[in-house]
């Protein structure tokens, strides 16, 4: 039996062994032995891990042009960082999602990694932190209480656009049905009773302009999110950096990741702040929300087939039942429902975490990251499900959308202009009672002529508001 080899580390509270074969260190070991909550590492987030080395290289590439870390040094951070965006190494990116100290777990993780893919870019063996050192080389200028929520900012940013781009492919399919639908009359409902016509067409155009609607709030929540506090070190005063670093950072990230970052007017300030993180669970919460009132919609318009509304159908995706046979479900708009509720819930956690802020730091935003990534993935994810399996894929019941027009007693609103209220409700009545038309009561009683009843029951007439002239 072989003894898997070892490299001695040390810090503050002594020495330990680490696995040869691994990228990180002492300070890593220990988050995994302190922090055994969820089993779910931070690499389950790949875009904060490309996001952290962004970081990392911006501020390596700062240092470098104000003297304070060698070109070869440099070269070699940014190497390692270069590596790490490109999909690598992010197995070694260990630790808990969920983590005391506020992410500096996560950050020296980060620190450990990126110096020892950086000594073997060196030629140099992993460990020797005296040729190349994780905190004061990798970290150098820098404070887990800039680096981290600043990381989290840029892999946001990134999760927006891509949580944005899904919800583009989702309009553009209710879009696409609302021009399909275009044609077909229905009944428009208010508190699930009969109310007035509409289209098809028109009903499903709605959720395309709150998709649109939505992605806009996303785009200004994404601007908050640009604003970050690198440069900051400690608590916003700038400690152990130098005047000219944090512009400078800045630019150097803002070159890397394509996004325009600006440091904040006050550092002391943005760096006890989660304003933006609240803002953008706000949003996500707003999505959540219509995005599930669109489920409810889809479901309901969907049920029977022939004892509900049966207006329009889903695509069938799988068996509904293990005991009722030919029963489909609406499984698609259920699991983007479910999405929802988590996403709400996720709200929930981003607002206690963000109000338990102590005086200059917010020691909770690890659990603040973990909640926003996972609402904008699952998001994500809903809205790409419910375009290809769903959406793409609704048909409409033509007949059975005729047959309730032809039927309801709602359509005797749009005869209020011309035989008056009165006449209206008493032609709802008795169609009501006699289960009648009300087209078949209106000349019965003499009230128009067929001729003037079909030109004002035309679908034109019937959805859209009529010119005086």
């Amino acid at each position: 039996m072989t003894t898997q080899p070892y490299r001695t580390e040390h810090d503050l509270l002594g020495e330990r062994d680490v696995p040869a074969g691994v990228y990180y260190g002492i300070h890593t070991l220990r988050a995994l032995e302190n922090f055994p909550i969820t089993g779910t590492a931070i690499h389950s987030a790949p875009a904060l891990v490309k996001a952290l080395a962004c970081v990392k290289q911006a501020c390596a590439r700062a240092n470098h042009d104000l003297g304070l870390l060698d070109t070869l040094k440099n070269e070699a951070i940014e190497g390692a960082c270069e590596e790490i965006r490109a999909g690598k190494l992010h197995d070694q990116f260990v630790v808990d999602v969920i983590q005391g100290g506020a992410g500096t777990s996560t950050n020296m993780n980060a620190n450990e990694v990126i110096a020892n893919r950086a000594l073997e870019l060196l030629g140099c063996e992993r460990g020797d932190y005296k040729k190349m050192h994780p905190l004061e080389d990798v970290n150098m200028s820098q404070s887990t209480n800039d680096v981290y929520p600043t990381a989290v900012k840029v892999a946001l940013r990134f999760e927006i656009d891509r949580l944005v781009d899904a919800m583009d492919v989702l309009r553009l399919a209710f879009e696409a049905k609302a021009a399909e639908f275009a044609g077909i009359l229905k009944m428009g409902r208010t508190q699930l009773q009969d109310a007035v016509p509409m289209t098809l067409g028109q009903e499903f155009s709605t959720y395309a302009v709150m998709l649109s609607e939505d992605q806009q709030r996303l785009r200004e929540a994404a601007l908050l999110i640009q604003e970050i506090n690198l440069g900051a070190t400690a608590i916003g005063t700038g400690i152990n950096a130098p005047s000219e670093y944090a512009p400078l950072a800045s630019k150097h990230l803002s070159m890397i990741t394509g996004f325009q970052f600006i440091t904040a007017g006050n550092l002391v300030e943005a760096t006890q702040d989660a304003g933006a993180f609240v803002q953008l669970s706000g949003v996500l919460k707003r999505v959540a929300v219509k995005l599930s009132k669109v489920c409810n919609d889809l479901r309901l318009l969907s049920s029977g087939p022939r004892a509900g509304l049966g207006e329009i159908n889903l695509p069938p995706v799988q068996a509904g039942s293990s005991i009722m046979p030919g029963k489909v479900n609406p499984v698609i708009p259920e699991v983007v429902n479910q999405i929802a509720f988590e996403v709400i819930g996720n709200d929930v956690t981003v607002s206690f975490a963000a109000e338990a802020g102590q005086l200059q730091l917010n020691a909770f935003e690890p659990i603040i990251a973990h909640n926003l990534f996972n609402s904008l993935a699952f998001l994500r994810q809903g809205c790409l499900t419910l375009t290809e399996k769903c959406v793409r894929g609704i048909t409409a019941n033509r007949e059975r959308l005729e047959d309730i027009i032809a039927h309801s007693i709602g359509i005797v609103t749009a005869l209020n202009p011309y035989i008056g209220y009165e006449n209206a409700s008493a032609v709802a009545k008795e169609a009501y009672a006699g289960n009648k038309s009300v087209a078949e009561v209106v000349l019965s009683r003499g009230l128009l002529t067929k001729e003037q009843l079909d030109e004002i029951l035309r679908p034109e007439n019937l959805t859209q508001p009529k010119s005086i002239s």
